[in-house]
């Protein structure tokens, strides 16, 4: 039942071996001493007697008192020597984790040598007569392909395995094959999980988890699913986007009427203000673009709320509105701010109540038990692809719209000489830092209440002088 390390054990794909190994096989011999180790006796698996079995409750139990520790991190430590190899389990074999319970396990004999792959392979498949899980097959295959010089060989040497297990007792049988299986999803684990024996950056995950699933597998078999779009489509639809919003880059094209940085004339921000009441045609063109550069513009904004009370639809703007005051608010009015949307937009007999489907609404009101940032995000994405879907189109096509593209004004550029150019640069001064204008500030109001602090007081005493002269 010891272990004894008669080759030297190059590790997993022929690496150096790692460090830990030497602390944990120390550790092993300790566990297996007759008299201070983990005491094992025969078990009962269901109906068959195994032979110096232990339980994960006395595994965890003697190394919560061997180091000191609680029971968590006791089982946390058994769960990396399950994981390592040196313990495997007698029942669920896929999930290599200490189990606090009466679960069954047995220390491995001489992890370094147990169990040829290539024989466990052929004996596994010929007791399932040739049926393998997938990643068990096109092992076989492999193997059966590098070694097919001496395969006949080898399928000999598991027959006569497969036949002389048959004549041991169950016993003997049962933990024959558990341990064989064990080395197995050990040193070659199946696709979606990480071996223990994995270090530096072939470790992904924490091979102690419980719950080891093919997540990984999952992501990317959905991936490879997903349809993708060709090159030349994604080219012209960045070309597309390029040449749509050229006129609208300040760097590819001149800033009109002039570049307030470079000519110090304001025009520009003055005709570019966030609510001005007669915007430039350069900007209305934008909002054409799509429908959320028409609701990222205050201006254009304005102009839509308008068209939408016409209709008598303005409750789905403000909804969307109401929505972002929420998700970039303080967190101090979050819950007020939430319920006042809800008696206003999506109560029975709400005053502005809004039209959206029962799943929305169900997942909506459940979610304002606990209110927090987005828990209007779903609403608020049905009312925004209504609009967008809806009202966005007929609002193009609108004698509002088409009122405000006609009154839009363009502005004529403001040529500047270089001379004029070279004169304000100049003429200009970088501004002072906030910091600066800060202690100034601070400094006025100092002196501010220095003075009236002094006033008053020569006013008492001159005060008090008259009314001493008078008595």
């Amino acid at each position: 039942m010891t272990i004894r390390n008669t080759l030297r054990d190059h590790g997993q794909r022929y690496r150096p071996r790692m460090a830990c190994l030497k602390k944990a096989e120390k550790l092993m011999l300790e566990m297996q001493d007759p008299k201070t180790g983990v005491k094992s006796q025969p078990q009962r698996l269901v109906i068959t007697t195994i032979p110096h079995a232990i339980t994960g409750e006395d595994i965890i139990a003697w190394l919560a008192d061997r180091f000191q520790v609680d029971a968590q991190e006791a089982r946390s430590f058994g769960s990396t020597l399950v994981a390592l190899g040196y313990i495997y389990p007698l029942r669920d074999h896929k999930r290599l984790v200490i189990k606090p319970d009466a679960s069954l396990y047995r220390f491995q004999v001489n992890t370094a040598v147990v169990g040829r792959q290539t024989i466990y392979l052929a004996k596994r498949n010929i007791r399932k007569k040739g049926i393998l899980e997938l990643h068990e097959q096109e092992q076989y295959n492999r193997l059966h392909k590098w070694m097919n010089h001496k395969w006949d060989f080898i399928v000999m040497q598991a027959k006569e395995q497969y036949r002389a297990a048959k004549e041991r007792k169950k016993p003997d049988r049962v933990v024959f094959e558990c341990q064989e299986r064990a080395y197995w999803v050990v040193h070659r684990p199946p696709p979606g999980t990480v071996s223990a024996m994995d270090y530096g950056l072939d470790r992904r995950i924490d091979p102690n988890t419980e719950e080891v699933t093919g997540e990984s597998m999952i992501f990317t078999q959905q991936s490879i699913m997903r349809p993708r779009v060709k090159s030349s489509v994604s080219i012209g639809a960045l070309v597309k986007y390029c040449a749509t919003y050229r006129s609208h880059d300040p760097f590819l094209s001149n800033c009109l009427p002039s570049n307030p940085w470079l000519t110090d004339d304001v025009t520009y921000w003055t005709l570019n203000m966030p609510n001005v009441e007669i915007p430039t045609k350069m900007r209305v063109e934008r909002w054409t673009f799509s429908f959320g550069e028409l609701l990222s513009d205050p201006r254009g904004r304005n102009d839509f709320r308008l068209f939408l009370k016409k209709e008598f639809s303005g409750e789905n703007l403000a909804f969307w509105e109401s929505c972002e005051d929420l998700k970039w608010g303080t967190a101090a009015t979050m819950r007020e701010k939430a319920e006042q949307i809800y008696k206003t937009f999506l109560a029975r007999g709400a005053p502005r109540w809004i039209n959206i489907d029962g799943k929305t609404m169900e997942v909506t009101v459940k979610g304002l038990k606990h209110p927090h940032r987005y828990v209007l995000d779903a609403a608020q994405t049905h009312i925004y692809m209504l609009m967008k879907k809806d009202s966005y189109g007929r609002y193009m096509k609108s004698p509002v719209f088409k009122d405000t593209l006609q009154k839009a004004m363009s502005p004529e550029e403001h040529k500047f000489s270089d001379s004029q150019l070279e004169q304000n640069a100049k003429k200009r001064r970088p501004s002072l830092s906030p910091i600066v204008l800060r202690q100034q500030e601070q400094e006025q109001k100092a002196k501010m209440a220095a003075n009236v602090d002094i006033t008053q007081v020569m006013t008492k005493l001159s005060k008090q002088g008259r009314e001493g002269g008078k008595s």
